[in-house]
């Protein structure tokens, strides 16, 4: 704890993220491994995917909000709700899955597609909500540029501003942009559960000075009962950095396929209510 009375974070692990090839149009790596439910806690998992035209059919979510971070290329949206979109480089978009969605993602033909997808959890009592979808355009982001740094806010709060996303789990997404020799310290909740991905660079994170290089997953420090936490961060490189940390739910995560919900009952109830066309 500083003398200001806000926790400063450590790192209390580092994974590098280990990319496979599935096809000959996908590759990926786990950013966020599933399975390790407590642990991650809003999250359930996150995947970096290089992918072309074909990867991935239509298909169904229930029980989860779905986070897209677009790196490089062009990706295509569908949803059998809220009709179709396109994502451009640094947009990102928020689908809320809640009682049932089907959607499709697929790169621009012709084009090689990077991008980040996130699945953050929803609590028992949103389970059953209605799907809605947020575009989240790079340019209406709030940016705060500093010396030798830009951070544009996705989602939560930064400094003295509020995105106007909408979240059912609280959570903050940042992506950070560092010249060489450069520092921030974000500010983030206490009780926010949360990690780091390098895109690109290298540097050093958190009180305890833990290095970080691109493809490297940081999981910061619990902040134990602080209401207020920071996490420092210094670029040893120029350096693009993803920052994601929400309010854990603690709830029971039962998964299968596409869909997350609390008990084994729900998740048959999904698969039957998606083979009657309930979506």
């Amino acid at each position: 704890m500083d003398k200001k009375g806000v926790f400063s974070r450590g790192i209390k692990n580092v994974r590098t993220a280990s990319f496979q090839k599935n096809s000959d149009i996908h590759t990926m790596a786990w950013v966020v491994e599933p399975g390790d439910w407590k642990e991650h806690d809003p999250f359930l998992l996150m995947a970096h995917d290089y992918m072309r035209s074909g990867v991935f059919g239509i298909h169904p979510h229930r029980g989860i909000e779905t986070v897209t971070f677009l790196i490089d290329g062009h990706l295509n949206h569908y949803d059998s709700k809220h009709g179709e979109g396109v994502l451009n480089p640094g947009d990102a978009q928020w689908m809320t899955a809640g009682q049932g969605v089907e959607h499709n993602e697929d790169a621009a033909e012709g084009e090689a597609v990077s991008l980040l997808q996130l699945w953050v959890n929803l609590p028992a009592k949103s389970k059953m909500m209605p799907s809605r979808y947020q575009d989240l355009r790079k340019n209406d982001m709030w940016t705060f540029e500093g010396e030798g740094s830009q951070i544009r806010l996705f989602s939560g709060s930064y400094q003295d501003k509020t995105a106007e996303t909408e979240n059912v789990a609280p959570v903050m997404m940042l992506e950070m942009n560092l010249e060489e020799g450069a520092t921030v310290i974000p500010q983030l909740p206490g009780s926010f559960n949360g990690f780091l991905y390098v895109l690109e660079g290298a540097g050093v994170f958190g009180a305890n000075q833990t290095a970080g290089r691109q493809g490297q997953v940081l999981w910061m420090n619990r902040a134990e009962d602080a209401e207020e936490s920071e996490i420092k961060i210094e670029a040893h490189s120029r350096m693009r950095v993803m920052l994601y940390a929400g309010e854990p739910i603690g709830e029971p995560v039962v998964a299968r396929g596409p869909f997350v919900m609390n008990t084994e009952e729900e998740i048959v109830q999904a698969f039957d209510d998606y083979r009657n066309g309930k979506f």
